[in-house]
């Protein structure tokens, strides 16, 4: 029978998977609270890319877009928080805030299709981050509660990166937009690199 192991205050603690179900709140495997840094600050930065999107959005269907999907991240954002305990809380936190507010308010001030494109670029990236750790959680039982979850939320992202797709339409981006876009999706796999560990 699989043994989880479970990080408890320094040590390791085997858990039969087939008596022990974790839920939020239960002290979960050290590699998992990584996991689970990397997407409650990328919720974070996700919930701070739509307000800086409505800080300077002025085209009605783009503010639309922009506060449908800021609902659905603030309850991605609840979703995580219930699973990750606060003392666990990227200490760069301000940082991705920042960051996540620039990447919406800067292709807001040149118009929708940046913004489209750079929602596109960011759930791509999500997208991927999710299903690398719905993979790694599949083997774990005790953690089927935390996979759903994660694929509740990745199924949002596709829907967002899917509708930004088709609000931006077909048209070939320009080489700064590519680039922006580039620079989005190089920067959001730096960050988790990172946020893994601080």
């Amino acid at each position: 029978m699989f043994n989880a192991p479970l990080a408890v205050e320094g040590e390791l603690l085997s858990v039969q998977s087939g008596c022990t179900h974790l839920t939020p709140g239960d002290q979960l495997p050290a590699w998992v609270f990584a996991d689970l840094r990397t997407d409650h600050a990328g919720e974070v930065g996700a919930v701070c890319i739509y307000q800086g999107v409505l800080r300077f959005a002025r085209d009605p269907a783009l503010r639309s877009f922009a506060e449908h999907h800021l609902l659905t991240e603030q309850k991605h954002l609840r979703l995580i928080s219930a699973w990750l305990p606060s003392s666990r809380h990227s200490r760069l936190l301000p940082i991705w805030r920042l960051a996540g507010f620039l990447t919406g308010a800067l292709p807001a001030l040149f118009g929708p299709k940046a913004v489209y494109a750079t929602i596109e670029a960011v759930e791509t990236f999500v997208d991927h981050h999710y299903e690398e750790q719905v993979r790694a959680l599949s083997s774990q039982p005790a953690l089927s509660d935390l996979r759903q979850t994660l694929l509740d939320c990745q199924a949002d992202e596709v829907a967002h990166r899917d509708e930004a797709a088709a609000a931006r339409g077909f048209v070939q981006s320009g080489w700064l937009l590519r680039a922006w876009c580039a620079m989005v999706g190089a920067g959001s796999k730096a960050a988790v690199s990172l946020i893994r560990f601080i």
